[in-house]
């Protein structure tokens, strides 16, 4: 072989093994993560946080693509997705898991959460680990352990305040579609109707209902302000976000990989729950601003109200789980 042809045919070999390890690059795995809420909404920014967070950590080997506003359906299309594998993280209230884990409703419990940090107590400590136990077992899901808020709920209507436990009577309002929350307002004396979120303001535009509950952010960001008047601050349940991930999809990753998904979805639920707290503390004024009507509820009428309300769901939800409920609220009922 002369010289020349032997360094050419050399580099070549030479180029073709230098090649070989990028050609063998494993593709990133990829996470879907499904939810309800808008862009500006504290939960989709602090979900964005970790998205970045886990493709700086695990070296572009894990990326997640979010999909919000309740673009790949609602909230039980959204639940049965992940279930099944077809997306990979989600994040629901605490009312859509009631469907595969009746205890994820308890968060739903009327009147029973004074503060945030009273509920966060709860849902922190052995209570909220009883209800995650429960979801991972019934819905084939890992559910990480920091709640994500969302916060206290409020009433609005386009008829009328809400000023006395009389004033609900047979009031169309809509809720989600969760056993306790129509339980709750069936025993305050409203005619409740479940709507998926993304059907919410068409319902209320075209008086299918008159009146919905949420947390100002959710009042806000959906603009409820254009087909709504009057908000009545009742803070007549506390919900949070429980962020799941499915099962099979979790557990097929390397463990760095798990960590890595677990670490940052657990500390940006911190980022979500003082974001979530000054977005709804501010946002009671900007709604008045929008041109609706606020009024602050006395709200222990409306509690008296509830004896068979809670007579009903201690039997549902069991004695080990309401014992715990009170230990962080008080005496129900």
């Amino acid at each position: 072989m002369r010289r020349r042809d032997f360094i050419v045919s050399a580099s070549a070999l030479l180029g073709g093994v230098a090649l070989a390890p990028r050609t063998a690059l494993a593709a990133p795995i990829a996470f879907k993560w499904a939810h309800a809420t808008q862009d500006e909404h504290p939960l989709a920014i602090n979900a964005a946080r970790v998205r970045d967070e886990v493709h700086a950590r695990s070296g572009g080997r894990l990326e997640i693509q979010l999909f919000g506003n309740n673009v790949l359906g609602g909230d039980p299309a959204m639940l049965s997705q992940v279930r099944s594998g077809a997306i990979q993280l989600y994040s629901g209230y605490g009312g859509a898991y009631e469907a595969i884990a009746p205890l994820a409703g308890i968060e739903g419990v009327g009147f029973a959460f004074r503060s945030q940090t009273q509920a966060l107590a709860a849902f922190d400590g052995p209570l909220g680990a009883l209800v995650r136990a429960q979801i991972d077992a019934n819905g084939g899901l890992v559910t990480f352990e920091r709640a994500w808020v969302n916060g206290f709920r409020q009433i609005t209507t386009s008829t009328k305040p809400i000023v006395t436990v009389a004033d609900l009577r047979g009031l169309r309002i809509r809720t989600p579609s969760s056993a306790i929350w129509v339980d709750l307002f069936t025993t305050l004396g409203a005619a409740p109707t479940p709507i998926v979120a993304s059907e919410m303001y068409t319902a209320l535009q075209t008086h299918i209902v008159d009146a919905q509950e949420n947390p100002f952010t959710i009042i806000q960001t959906y603009r409820l302000y254009e087909v709504q008047k009057f908000v009545s601050v009742t803070n007549h349940m506390w919900s949070n976000f429980w962020v799941t991930a499915n099962a099979d999809a979790y557990r097929a990753l390397p463990p760095d990989l798990q960590r890595v998904l677990r670490d940052a979805t657990n500390r940006m639920a911190l980022a979500n729950r003082r974001d979530m707290q000054a977005s709804n503390d501010a946002l009671a004024a900007k709604i008045v601003a929008e041109g609706m009507k606020l009024n602050r509820v006395d709200t222990a009428p409306f509690r008296a109200r509830l004896g068979p309300f809670y007579a009903k769901y201690r039997t549902k939800y069991g004695a080990d789980a309401w014992k715990l409920l009170e230990a962080s609220v008080g005496s129900l009922g």
